[in-house]
């Protein structure tokens, strides 16, 4: 080899470096100014007040390519109510502080002050934002995030047109009286939703609905467009899910699926006739125009997983551009039915099928440092149902756990450390929790840049149901390693059953009813992270736990998150 030439390994880690500093240069910033303010809405023809951005509900979508700054300065106008914004996806790499959970990342932002949030969006794919302050994205306070590849950088489909999907559930009651009804004794659960939205907008029955409150002539609950599809073309569906209790299936009549991303990483394509996606959850999935060009067809969302109700499913229209086709003209045919709202074989399949693309996953590492083997348990504290995890129901400290943490205030959160176990001989999922257990705020303290397994049991409620709990992980993604029925045990479960080959990437997966799932991540983003059932009553009520990692490598602490608790004066 000549002096000069450079081995190939070394000429690929230059092409690296150049693409990076290509990058770098034109990474640009993207500045907002958001008003956060309740306004009187009508998604689904029924009037109350939303929780917006700028007046809307949704909010706008981000549009940033990899490696753009995003800046956001956030004016509380609820007047008298906190809010905090997450940005659910984004790893805050070098930022925890703007992961905008309330009590874990930050102090919430007060009525009448702005706060700002920036950060990195370092990965291509589909992502959310939503409120994340008590009971609040039941609101209306949400929306997506896209990230786009850089110039020249090729993916592995192609598509002629993208479009956005966000779906959501909606109640009539506020989120005030949902909360007051989860913490009473006696119990008043949410219910079911009243209605699914596509888009932001949803179909109630008016004539159920007291006189005066229900319109369905209003133009804010007319039945959403998504698209005109212009025949032969191929399009990308970014789909992503921000429900707050139910778990869906999508399906575009007459037209089958490919998914190609979950959760901003690639997967080796599979084709769905309906799409199974869980709150916190995104997709992208490719849809060929090849159907009949003289007619309109029906997207829809159904419930499932969770006993039928009176909630309609989520509707709305693609057309094709044909001439004489009426764009605005309702389909001809009955919306799609969807399957069977109980069955769950065919929704565990599904979240089987999702593996890595092979040659664009990350590598995982061959074995974890430490196993979490983590049950999910209803229980009955002090007369008040409570959701646990190995015993303990996570109440957020008044002072945010990151604050506490890189300001040494020990006496701020409960020291004592959570179970890393439970009783997976003796105790019976099928049955409900046989302890009350307790309320607190401990914390799992992670060995920075060691390998940490997840094992989520789930168990009966104490109706003896068993249910579905959409779990995400903030500032990671991680491997997931499977999906189990019944109990999972660590002495054979972790060789038979894991996939250790081509695991695909995530940061929100299922908790499947009378079964386990099992993850793995590197503790390498020095922060404090929630992890918890993304489920909106449930996190309310306790189901969560909390990761400290590398916290002494976190810079200095913008002043701007501290306020409350013990961190009063130092805002």
């Amino acid at each position: 080899m000549a002096p000069s030439a450079r081995p190939p390994v070394a000429a690929a880690a230059a092409v690296l470096c150049l693409w990076l500093l290509v990058a770098v240069a034109e990474a640009k910033v993207h500045h907002y100014k958001w008003d956060i303010s309740y306004q009187l809405k009508s998604p689904d023809c029924f009037e109350k007040l939303a929780v917006t951005v700028n007046g809307e509900a949704p909010g706008p979508t981000i549009h940033a390519t990899q490696g753009d700054t995003i800046v956001v300065d956030v004016h509380n106008k609820l007047e008298t109510e906190n809010t905090a914004i997450h940005w659910h996806g984004i790893r805050q790499i070098d930022t925890p502080w703007a992961d905008g959970v309330a009590g874990v990342t930050q102090c919430p932002i007060l009525p009448g002050e702005t706060f700002t949030y920036k950060f990195v969006v370092d990965r291509p794919g589909t992502y959310l934002y939503h409120a994340h302050y008590g009971m609040q994205r039941v609101a209306g306070l949400n929306g997506m995030i896209v990230v786009k590849v850089p110039d020249g950088i090729v993916e592995p489909f192609s598509y002629d047109e993208e479009h956005t999907v966000l779906l959501g559930d909606w109640w009539h009651k506020s989120v005030y009286e949902q909360a007051t009804g989860l913490s009473s004794n006696p119990f008043v659960f949410v219910t079911e939703p009243q209605s699914l939205l596509i888009n932001g907008r949803g179909t109630f029955n008016c004539s159920l609905a007291p006189s005066g409150t229900c319109n369905a002539s209003r133009p804010d609950c007319a039945l959403p467009t998504l698209f005109t599809a212009v025949p032969g073309k191929t399009y990308l569906l970014r789909i992503g899910s921000l429900t707050s209790l139910s778990s869906l299936s999508f399906e575009f009549e007459g037209h089958s699926m490919t998914v190609v991303e979950a959760d901003g990483h690639y997967v080796r394509p599979f084709v769905v006739k309906n799409l199974f996606i869980y709150s916190g959850e995104t997709y992208s999935v490719l849809v060929k125009a090849d159907q009949d060009p003289r007619r309109n067809y029906w997207v829809a969302s159904h419930v499932v997983g969770r006993t039928p109700s009176r909630t309609p499913s989520g509707k709305a229209v693609v057309s094709y551009a044909f001439n004489g086709n009426n764009p605005w003209m309702p389909p001809r045919t009955a919306p799609p039915a969807g399957p069977a709202w109980n069955n769950t074989a065919i929704r565990v399949e599904q979240s089987r099928a999702i593996l890595a693309l092979p040659g664009h996953g990350v590598p995982m590492p061959a074995r974890a440092d430490r196993m979490l083997l983590l049950l999910n348990t209803q229980n009955r504290i002090d007369g008040h149902i409570k959701w646990t995890i190995n015993g303990v129901s996570l109440m957020f400290p008044p002072t945010p756990y990151l604050v506490a943490m890189k300001r040494g205030m020990k006496d701020a959160y409960e020291q004592r450390p959570p179970p890393d176990m439970y009783d997976h001989v003796r105790h019976d999922i099928s049955a409900p929790a046989p302890t009350n257990g307790t309320v607190g705020s401990p914390v799992y303290r992670l060995e920075l840049g060691s390998v940490v397994d997840v094992v989520l049991q789930n168990s009966n409620m104490l109706n003896n149901k068993s249910e579905t709990h959409p779990w995400h992980l903030h500032g990671h993604d991680f491997w997931v390693l499977g999906h189990g029925e019944g109990k999972f045990n660590p002495a054979a479960d972790a060789w038979r059953l894991l996939n250790v080959r081509d695991p695909i990437m995530k940061n929100t997966v299922p908790l499947h009813p009378d079964g386990w799932t099992a993850v793995r991540f590197r503790a390498d983003n020095p922060g404090v992270w929630l992890f918890h059932c993304h489920v909106e009553a449930h996190v309310f009520m306790g189901m969560g736990v909390v990761f400290e990692e590398g916290v002494e490598r976190v810079g200095r602490l913008p002043s701007s998150i501290m306020g409350c608790g013990r961190s009063k004066g130092l805002h």
